[in-house]
């Protein structure tokens, strides 16, 4: 075997002749790839954060008066597709909801609120009578307001 270093002397110890020990600890964590993860964790969020505060898309009309809702208020959304006469379907914020059990789903998102009131988004191409029809449910399921969503005419 061969020597690593000199020894000390005629009386050297028995472990003179080692190199020096150099000891790593594996109880360390490597921190490196954790920041990569939780990087691309964070931009994965960020990209589909605004993909979860839309609702069901419709070709609202166009207003050159319309105000804008505040966000501070938790609001519930009616949308009203414009297949609406055939397959009669509505949706309340995302959920998908059948015609005949519309009212009583209102109804119960209405309980317990003081302000009942409802921001009713319809396609460009409901009719008139489709849209007179949902407010009636509106109104029988307890709403008092109902306002109506519109698009600004440079918003897309």
């Amino acid at each position: 075997m061969p020597k690593l270093g000199p020894s000390a002397g005629p009386v050297a110890s028995p472990r003179a002749g080692r190199g020096r020990r150099v000891s790593t600890s594996l109880a360390e964590i490597n921190v490196v790839p954790l920041v990569d993860v939780m990087l691309v964790l964070l931009i994965i969020f960020m990209v589909t954060a605004p993909m979860l505060q839309r609702g069901l898309d419709v070709k609202l009309p166009v207003s050159t008066r319309a105000t804008q809702i505040p966000t501070t208020v938790q609001r519930v959304e009616i949308s009203i597709p414009a297949d609406f006469g055939q397959r009669q379907l509505l949706y309340i914020n995302k959920d998908q909801v059948p015609a005949r059990a519309f009212q009583e789903r209102v109804r119960q998102q209405m309980e317990g609120r003081s302000t009942k009131e409802v921001f009713l988004r319809g396609d460009g191409g409901v009719t008139y009578q489709q849209l007179m029809q949902v407010i009636d449910m509106l109104k029988a399921a307890g709403v008092q307001n109902v306002g109506m969503v519109a698009r600004m005419p440079g918003e897309r």
